[in-house]
């Protein structure tokens, strides 16, 4: 949900990185969200920060947490992720999809043909790009609109549009 980039002042605050389209929520005085590591990734034990006070900051978010008294604690805070669990998250909109439901999903034609799985994704400069699994191998598929016809995630399909030749 957020990437702590750096300590902010001498209170304990950091600068978060927003990757949530929904920080309100998420980061809203009360709420709790798990510290992982700099790659992301959960460990066992890992500490539940509560949202002391958060506000707007250049582009992301300058939030407080609770016993975090100054920049030194701070500090050893820098680089890693916010995460919240699955089970907490608030489902996605009708035009939505959260990222981790993406790997697993058929991926069809708008021609109704089959061409693979979605195994994993990358979030790239030039956009979110799938990977696709195929018979003839890997293909690399850019999710963006001019590409991608639909997804639906209670199918967990996602329709390409054919006249592209992607998967040719």
């Amino acid at each position: 949900m957020g990437l702590i980039r750096n300590a902010q002042g001498i209170r304990g605050e950091v600068v978060v990185e927003l990757l949530t389209t929904a920080p309100d929520a998420i980061f809203a005085s009360g709420a709790r969200v798990l510290m992982g590591d700099s790659t992301g990734k959960l460990k066992d034990g890992a500490p539940a920060l509560t949202v002391e006070s958060s506000r707007p900051f250049k582009g992301g978010l300058m939030v407080k947490f609770e016993g975090t008294p100054d920049r030194n604690a701070a500090e050893l805070m820098r680089g890693r992720y916010l995460l919240v669990p699955f089970g907490e998250l608030a489902p996605p909109a009708d035009d939505e999809i959260y990222l981790h439901d993406l790997p697993g999903m058929r991926v069809e034609l708008d021609t109704g043909e089959h061409v693979g799985e979605v195994t994993s994704f990358y979030e790239l400069p030039q956009g979110l790009t799938l990977d696709v699994a195929t018979a003839k191998g890997s293909v690399l598929v850019p999710y963006r609109p001019e590409v991608i016809e639909s997804t639906d995630s209670t199918a967990r399909i996602v329709v390409v549009k054919s006249d592209l030749g992607i998967f040719e």
